[in-house]
């Protein structure tokens, strides 16, 4: 079954919506102050020996400090029992006392027991990496710090914008026409999304649930769609406005499937990994996850779920 992306549009120059205010993005500059003019008539200074004298006491003192230290470390060791390095022994090649471990997620969901460079939990430790699923519903109160307002009343969380807004004029400057259908949403919004589609299902299914858990394969039950954490945009073929497979075969998606890493988005919902992700196939939904995981994922052709571990 197709559904229809509608979409009133209106002209804008050269961009496919409204563009940030400049104070956003532009560094302010700062006035430097002027220099004085020189003088014309200069005097030769007089040489002193202070500074010489204060060097060399510093180079007394340095000395004397660094030789006291040595002598306590001597100290120190001699009165270490033996084994007792064996606890530094333990740690990889390159760590230190005070380098982090890897990220462990506990058993309650949304705890982190340390932080460090690996890929951050299920739980979201790193805004982009948020995941978003039935079995990591976002609260209700949930809040996203700033948004962009885009063209047609959609939005993005600001720290996308410029990414996506690259990958949109890359885009065109290919000679396509991506058109934007679907972005932020509110809760309500879901709700109203989510209930449309459950009526929809009603005449088919035997029951309220059976029609519920239909509707939730293609439309996300309120707090579990990508869309509320301002991080996910629909995106069709100008030329396509249907949300169904047909849409893989357009050149717009068939640009993006291939240049989306690029930007720090992948393709969210991939035919094979439905099971794993709960949805079904939308070649239209782009998640920004950053470059680095972006390209990690999309290179390996591995979904979200997988790449945070919770495949």
């Amino acid at each position: 079954m197709s559904y229809p992306c509608i979409v009133h549009d209106f002209p804008l120059p050269d961009r496919e919506y409204y563009a940030a205010a400049p104070a956003q993005w532009d560094v302010p500059t700062v006035s430097r102050p002027r220099r004085p003019a020189p003088s014309r008539v200069r005097r030769k200074p007089r040489r002193s020996s202070l500074p010489f004298l204060l060097l060399l006491g510093l180079a007394l003192f340095a000395g004397g400090f660094l030789l006291g230290r040595a002598r306590a470390a001597g100290a120190a060791s001699a009165a270490l029992p033996s084994g007792a390095g064996a606890a530094s022994a333990a740690l990889p090649s390159g760590a230190g006392a005070g380098d982090s471990l890897p990220v462990r997620v506990l058993d309650g969901q949304g705890t982190v027991s340390s932080g460090g460079e690996s890929k951050p939990s299920a739980s979201g430790d790193s805004w982009n990496l948020i995941l978003v699923n039935r079995e990591h519903p976002l609260p209700e109160d949930f809040q996203i710090p700033a948004l962009t307002r885009l063209r047609n009343n959609h939005a993005i969380d600001k720290r996308a914008y410029p990414a996506l807004q690259r990958m949109m004029d890359d885009c065109r400057a290919a000679g396509l026409e991506p058109l934007i259908c679907s972005s932020y949403r509110t809760w309500a919004k879901q709700e109203e999304l989510f209930e449309n589609k459950v009526q929809s299902c009603l005449s088919q299914a035997g029951s309220r649930e059976e029609a519920e858990n239909q509707a939730a394969l293609w439309v996300s039950r309120p707090g579990t769609s990508e869309h509320q954490a301002g991080l996910a945009v629909d995106i069709v073929d100008q030329s396509y406005q249907l949300l169904d497979e047909g849409q893989e075969e357009t050149a717009v998606q068939q640009w993006l499937m291939e240049h989306c890493a690029k930007y720090g988005f992948i393709l969210r919902y991939p035919t094979e990994k439905s099971a794993l992700t709960g949805v079904g196939y939308e070649p239209w939904h782009y998640r920004y996850v950053g470059e680095e995981a972006a390209q990690e994922i999309m290179g390996q052709g591995i979904c979200l779920e997988e790449y945070l571990g919770n495949g």
